[in-house]
């Protein structure tokens, strides 16, 4: 809860300012004294010193004008610096209460947020899910802000979401002379009422039952995946589809994900909660700043982006192999931490990596019917921009080979995305109910080496099958590891509790690229 500090020479009030994925109250004081200019202190960035030009054009045009003395505006902390002309709104309105020209009431009682446009209209701002939700944590009594915004916001319960075309709206509010109705919207219910219907379906994928039985695991356990096979063998098809066969977004999740996005500026204005979990699919030129995140205040990137999501990367070998490296820690650790000299911000990555390439530079190596005409060295050089470690981070590795003609042309009706999705829901049920004492862990892809040796029990011919493909296959420790994970998740969709030996060679058969002579021709 605010304490009120009473002085009647200084106005104030709160706006936010964001930090990652969160934000933090700011007080905004403006007081008026004998002198001359305006003064704007508290690290604001550009944007926000040039609000003087705008409010002072704002307020001529309804008819009052910026004081003839000296103005000083105090944004505090003074230590967290603040972007964005999105305290216009907040700093006008102060202005007008400090010089006297209006008598506003509970103007501390409001985090205001707005930017204006020099006719005094209000343009939409960013970061609004995470200011209205830091307001309702300090008690406040609401949030003014543009109209465009409020459906936004209101995704927040408990806290008075007041819609304003203009400022006028927001001056007739605070002088009582207009009331207008809070945004209000039932977020549980409108949340649980939306049905999840995709344009996409596996019953448009003929054959290929091998990969779709792979997707299946994935989506079960968050298991990455790599594809690896000719063009046209099917591989972005199919990757597409696996956001169809995904456990459906719980509400915490969707809040959380809406909130890289409200920061992001990327909500699109009818979008004002997630329902969907996103599809990431990044080009290959990307930087690795546009990938992890960056800038001087640090903004989100493709991996947040895809945070309880997909990201897919089409064409792995064509991204940069310093955007690939950088990967490696959000992989592992689910978090992406951004460090400047004067702060550090996580933003969260649990996203499930699908990634797709050609076997070499002309598309045909190992193909069962077309030559490879890539020069002697060409296919290592080009898989070798596949670091090691990163491909030791991919828990399903396989092999997509052509599908027949004859089943190409079938008329054979495939399983669809909702019947595999029940089977992706219950083994998820079944690994929420397992790590539920275990902080931060929520599916089987997240646990670590000690965790999934004591989880993942094996039968005695299990354990046979494993060694054999260890010493056969000379697998990492890692990619052990990461065998114990799939098995498991295989286990999972059987409902069974013990790993037996079907469980480990299917989990065996999804390293296809370690396959001895693979990497070379």
């Amino acid at each position: 809860m605010i304490t009120k500090i009473e002085n009647s020479n200084i106005t104030k009030t709160y706006g936010g300012s964001l930090y990652g994925i969160n934000a933090s109250l700011i007080n905004i004081e403006v007081n008026i004294i004998q002198g001359t200019k305006f003064f704007m202190v508290g690290l604001p960035d550009n944007a926000i010193k040039e609000s003087q030009h705008r409010i002072e054009s704002v307020l001529k045009h309804i008819g009052k004008s910026m004081p003839r003395k000296k103005v000083i505006v105090s944004l505090a902390p003074a230590d967290i610096k603040k972007e964005g002309a999105s305290y216009d709104l907040p700093i006008a309105l102060s202005i007008l209460n400090c010089s006297k020209q209006y008598n506003f009431k509970d103007l501390d009682d409001y985090i205001i947020m707005g930017e204006l446009a020099l006719d005094g209209k209000l343009r939409p701002i960013k970061g609004v899910l995470p200011i209205a939700i830091e307001a309702r944590k300090k008690e406040l009594k609401g949030f003014i802000l543009p109209k465009e915004n409020a459906k936004e916001a209101a995704v927040v319960n408990n806290l008075n979401i007041i819609p304003v075309d203009n400022i006028m709206d927001a001056i007739n509010f605070f002088s009582g002379k207009k009331n207008i109705l809070p945004i209000i919207y039932n977020t549980r219910e409108n949340f649980f009422k939306t049905n999840e219907n995709f344009d996409i379906d596996f019953s448009d994928v003929q054959g290929q039952e091998r990969v779709k039985r792979a997707l299946e695991v994935a989506a079960a356990g968050g298991h990455n995946v790599i594809m690896i096979g000719p063009p046209g063998a099917g591989k972005t098809m199919l990757a597409k589809r696996l956001i169809s066969i995904l456990p459906p977004f719980t509400l915490s999740e969707s809040l959380e994900t809406t909130k890289i996005y409200s920061v992001s500026g990327k909500l699109n204005k009818n979008d004002f909660l997630i329902y969907n979990r996103p599809f990431r699919s990044p080009h290959h030129t990307i930087s690795d700043a546009a990938m992890v995140g960056g800038g001087s205040i640090p903004q989100p990137g493709e991996l947040s982006l895809a945070h309880n999501g997909i990201l897919f990367l089409d064409e792995l070998p064509e991204f940069k192999r310093g955007v690939l490296e950088v990967m490696r820690q959000p992989l592992e650790e689910k978090k992406v931490t951004i460090s400047r000299s004067k702060q550090s911000v996580d933003f969260p990555t649990n996203f499930t990596l699908i990634a797709s390439m050609n076997p070499c530079p002309c598309g045909f190596y190992n193909h069962p019917s077309k030559e490879c005409v890539c020069p002697p060295g060409a296919v290592s050089k080009y898989l070798n921009k596949i670091s090691g470690p990163l491909m030791d981070r991919i828990d399903i590795q396989l092999e997509v080979i052509p599908i027949s003609f004859e089943d190409m042309t079938s008329q054979r009706i495939n399983e669809n995305s909702k019947e595999i999705r029940k089977r992706v829901i219950n083994a998820k049920e079944i690994q929420l109910k397992r790590f539920k004492e275990y902080q931060g862990i929520y599916s089987n892809s997240m646990m670590n080496p000690r965790l999934s040796k004591q989880i993942c029990n094996l039968s005695n011919d299990a354990k046979d099958i494993l060694k054999m493909a260890m010493e056969k296959l000379k697998l990492s420790a890692r990619a052990y590891d990461r065998i114990l994970k799939v098995s498991r998740t295989i286990a999972d969709l059987e409902n069974i509790d013990i790993v037996n030996v079907d469980h480990i060679s299917e989990a065996v058969g999804y390293r296809n690229l370690d396959r001895e002579g693979w990497w070379g021709n």
